[in-house]
């Protein structure tokens, strides 16, 4: 189990002991569909074709619940919908549009950054209730089909080789290890990394096992190319071991410490990745740890598997091929002129072996002629 599934899982609970039949500041209808919905995903119920079967961690159920009760609640304020199953195609494309473009805000006054997550959220919502209503013999019109579930990528902190050099450097100890650990890894923080244990560590920490159920993806084990002796002297002095985990702060806690180092050593400008030095988070190690990886990985299938990748098209969203330069020399050109040449003269030769053995077999041909002629005269002879 993750680090922080625990935690869902008391959150959750806990909701469904204080709603166990009906969910406050909503209709009755909304309320009963949402808790049918919510109790079909915990145990795997009536779930898309092409989707994970089996019940939904208690993240998954959590983050559910928070969003649907959250955009029905706004649906009732600005439409009246009392039942989210009658609600009108128009209705829910311009609400999603008005959360894109700023006409609906957030709580705090802002605009949504992503509320990409809102729309697939109902549309599997949506896709769900298709279902149950399919095994009763009844045919829902898809009206989620045509909504925008295109998210806007996010800027970020590009950082050079010199750069995270600087910020090591100026660091204490503690974050030191973390800065390499994540400049040479390239794990997803804080998921992947606030469940790393020492015991993850091996071959004399030069590889790292990132565990099958803590991985987004995939487990896999790594080299430590970078950060391995860095590692070691860090979980000798802080006299960790076994089952501790290798980093242990608060995510929000190291976030903020990096965005004060990175702004006082750095300064405030801009990258060239969009994001200023001073918003920093651990995060943005893992798109400058691809940029620094992707030229040195002879195949794309290796660099995908470092990074715990399927997809080939993460590389370019992740490094936006930022740091990479044209690598081609005179030697490279050379090479392949000497190896041009070479395919020339091979052809040359083989050319010049089908003229000669044509040639050969003309001659064998006129030879037995000349044999013949000189058979004929002999026996002519003879009988002379």
């Amino acid at each position: 189990m993750r680090r922080d599934d625990d935690k869902h899982k008391r959150l959750f609970l806990l909701w469904k002991e204080k709603c166990p039949k009906k969910i406050p500041d909503i209709s009755e209808e909304n309320s009963r569909v949402i808790l049918n919905y919510i109790n079909d995903m915990e145990y795997g119920l009536n779930v898309g074709k092409s989707s994970k079967k089996g019940g939904r961690s208690y993240n998954r159920l959590y983050n559910l619940q928070q969003r649907m009760i959250f955009v029905t609640k706004l649906l009732e304020k600005i439409y009246g919908i009392r039942d989210l199953t009658k609600i009108e195609e128009r209705h829910l494309h311009e609400f999603f549009t008005g959360m894109k473009n700023g006409e609906i805000k957030r709580v705090d006054g802002g605009v949504y950054q992503d509320p990409a997550n809102f729309v697939k959220i109902f549309k599997t919502f949506w896709h769900w209730h298709q279902k149950v209503n399919r095994k009763r013999g009844i045919e829902i019109y898809d009206i989620t089909q045509d909504l925008d579930t295109s998210v806007n990528k996010p800027k970020w902190v590009y950082l050079t080789e010199d750069e995270i050099k600087k910020l090591h450097d100026k660091a204490i100890y503690y974050y030191k290890a973390l800065i390499m650990f994540l400049f040479d890894t390239g794990v997803r923080a804080p998921s992947e990394l606030r469940n790393i244990k020492v015991s993850d560590l091996q071959n004399n920490y030069k590889e790292l096992m990132i565990r099958d159920e803590i991985s987004k993806t995939f487990g896999r084990r790594i080299k430590l190319m970078i950060s391995s002796d860095i590692i070691k002297n860090y979980v000798e002095n802080e006299g960790l071991s076994g089952d501790d985990y290798l980093f242990s702060r608060k995510a929000q806690t190291m976030n903020q410490y990096l965005q004060k180092l990175s702004k006082r050593v750095l300064g405030e400008e801009k990258t060239p990745a969009g994001q200023k030095y001073s918003e920093l988070t651990m995060y943005d190690f893992r798109h400058c740890a691809c940029c620094y990886w992707l030229p040195r990985y002879k195949s794309e299938s290796a660099l995908k598997y470092r990074f715990g990748w399927k997809k080939s098209d993460k590389i370019h969203y992740y490094s936006e091929l930022l740091g990479m330069r044209d690598t081609i020399t005179e030697e490279d050109m050379l090479m392949d002129i000497g190896k041009t040449e070479l395919e020339k003269q091979l052809t040359r030769s083989e050319n010049d072996k089908s003229i000669l053995k044509e040639r050969v077999e003309i001659l064998e041909r006129q030879m037995k002629v000349v044999a013949e002629m000189i058979r004929r005269e002999i026996v002519v002879v003879g009988e002379s």
